[in-house]
C-alpha cells in the first residue's frame, strides 16, 4: 500500500512538473528589419527628366541590359541573406536607397532569390536631380502597409542666389508588423559633395525634417514604435544624428522619449559600412524609439543589431582589400555588389507553445 501511495505521489509530481513546464515553455519569433544602399541601381532606359544619361548602353558607363540583370541578381542574393546567422528568412522590411525608380524595384523582387518571399513595394519619385529615390520592400505575409507619404526636404544654396537644391524625400510608411503597428522612415540624406563642413547644414536640415516626422507621430502616439533608417552621409557622432536627432548610444541613458542608435557602438569599435580615403565611415544607420525596449516580449522588442559584412561582400584583394566590393569602379562594371554594407536590426517576441 505504501508503494502504491508513493507511485501516486511521484506520478502526480511528474504530471504537475510537465504541466508547469508546458505553461512556461515559449517560442520566439525573430524578424529582421534592414537597410541597404544599392549603389545606383539604374535601369538602361534614358529618362529625359533626370541626369541618367551615363547609365544607358550608349552612355559613359556602358550600362547594358546584361550588366543591369547581373546587378539585379547580385542585389537579390545579398538581400536574401541579410540578418543574423540564426535568421530563417530575409528581412521582412527592407529600406533601400540609390534606386532610379519603381521599375527597378519591380525587377528586383522577381529575381529568383527573392521571388518566393513575395515582396511588396512602397515607392515615390523624389525630385533628386540625379533621379535616385528611396523605397521600402516588405514581405506581404508579415507586413501590411496602412499609409505612406513622401516628405520633401527643401534646401536652397546661399552661395548661388538661393537656388533650390533638389534631393531625396524622406519616406514614411506606417503598417502592421505581424499585427503590431509600426512606423518606418527611410532616408538618404544629402551627400558630402563640396566637403563635409560645407555640406553639413544640408544634413542637419535633413535631421530636423526627420525629427519633425518623428515628433508628429509621437504627438498622436506618445509610445509609438518608430524605426528611422538610411544612408545619412554622417556618422553616429555627427551633430545631425547626435545633437539634432538626439540619438543615444547607451541604453542606460535612454529616456521614454529618446532615440537609441545601436550603430554607435560599432562606430566606436572602428567598424563601418563604407570606406573612403583609407578610413571607415558608418553612414548607414538604423535608429529606434524607446518603445522597442520595454521588455514586454509579448510584443516585438529590439534584440540585436548588425552590419552585414560577409566575406563575399568585401573586395577580395589589392589596396582596397576588405572594403565593400562595389559594383562600379574606374569607369566600368566590376561584377561586385555595392559600395555600402547593409545594416540590420533583429526584433523578437515570444508566444506560448
Amino acid at each position: 500500500m505504501q508503494k502504491i501511495r508513493l507511485k501516486v505521489i511521484i506520478t502526480v509530481f511528474c504530471l504537475c512538473s510537465i504541466i508547469n513546464y508546458a505553461q512556461k515553455a515559449r517560442d520566439y519569433q525573430l524578424v529582421t528589419v534592414a537597410f541597404y544602399n544599392l549603389e545606383n541601381l539604374f535601369d538602361t532606359i534614358n529618362d529625359p527628366v533626370t541626369f541618367d544619361d551615363d547609365r544607358t548602353p550608349e552612355g559613359k558607363d556602358r550600362w547594358t541590359l546584361a550588366i543591369y540583370h547581373d546587378k539585379l541578381g547580385k542585389m537579390a542574393e545579398v538581400i536574401k541573406q541579410i540578418g543574423p546567422d540564426n535568421s530563417k528568412m530575409p528581412p521582412v522590411i527592407l529600406g533601400v536607397s540609390e534606386i532610379e525608380n519603381r521599375k527597378v524595384l519591380e525587377d528586383l523582387v522577381v529575381q529568383s532569390s527573392l521571388l518566393p518571399w513575395d515582396y511588396g513595394i512602397v515607392h515615390y519619385d523624389s525630385p533628386d536631380r540625379r533621379g535616385v529615390d528611396t523605397g521600402l520592400l516588405y514581405q506581404k505575409k508579415y507586413f501590411q502597409p496602412i499609409s505612406s507619404s513622401a516628405h520633401e526636404l527643401l534646401l536652397y544654396d546661399p552661395e548661388n542666389n538661393n537656388e533650390r537644391i533638389y534631393t531625396r524625400d524622406q519616406l514614411l510608411v506606417t503598417g502592421l508588423l505581424a499585427g503590431e503597428k509600426v512606423h518606418i522612415i527611410v532616408n538618404h540624406w544629402p551627400s558630402r559633395s563640396g566637403g563635409e563642413a560645407r555640406s553639413q547644414p544640408r544634413r542637419e536640415a535633413a535631421a530636423y525634417l526627420n525629427k519633425k516626422i518623428i515628433d508628429s507621430i509621437r504627438s498622436k502616439e506618445p509610445y509609438a514604435k518608430i524605426i528611422t533608417m538610411g544612408d545619412l552621409n554622417d556618422d553616429p557622432k555627427n551633430s545631425s544624428v547626435k545633437s539634432i536627432l538626439g540619438a543615444k548610444g547607451s541604453l542606460k541613458k535612454l529616456g521614454l522619449q529618446d532615440l537609441y542608435n545601436p550603430m554607435e557602438a560599432f562606430a566606436k569599435k572602428g567598424l563601418g559600412t563604407l570606406a573612403y580615403r583609407d578610413g571607415w565611415n558608418l553612414f548607414d544607420q538604423i535608429i529606434l524609439t524607446s518603445a522597442w525596449f520595454s521588455k514586454d516580449y509579448g510584443s516585438f522588442q529590439f534584440y540585436k543589431a548588425g552590419i552585414f559584412n560577409k566575406k563575399f561582400l568585401q573586395t577580395p584583394s589589392g589596396p582596397y582589400n576588405g572594403y565593400p566590393f562595389r559594383s562600379f569602379a574606374n569607369g566600368s562594371y566590376t561584377g561586385g555588389y555595392s559600395d555600402h554594407f547593409p545594416v540590420y536590426v533583429s526584433l523578437i517576441r515570444e508566444y506560448a507553445n
